[in-house]
């Protein structure tokens, strides 16, 4: 698995309405083994259970700062 992220999605300026279908068509272009950094305001868990829901063993979810202004998580396509 590849430690960078491919792609750095910083919602923090996005409409809400907007980040979730933004997160998931970015994390779906993703090649297995690559990975996307998330960046919000607030801990991001109600999208970890989307993610379990709709992905369940195809994703990775590590949390690379946990707040308490930034969280960061880097979430990964499973080869």
């Amino acid at each position: 698995m590849q430690q960078d992220a491919q792609a750095t999605i910083d919602v923090r300026t996005i409409p809400p309405r907007e980040r979730h279908p933004l997160i998931f068509n970015t994390f779906g272009q993703l090649a297995p083994g690559q990975a996307l950094l998330l960046v919000n305001d607030h801990d991001p868990k109600p999208l970890y259970y989307q993610f379990q829901a709709e992905h369940a063993s195809r994703f990775s979810w590590q949390y690379l700062e946990q707040g308490p202004e930034i969280w960061k998580v880097r979430i990964g396509r499973v080869v």
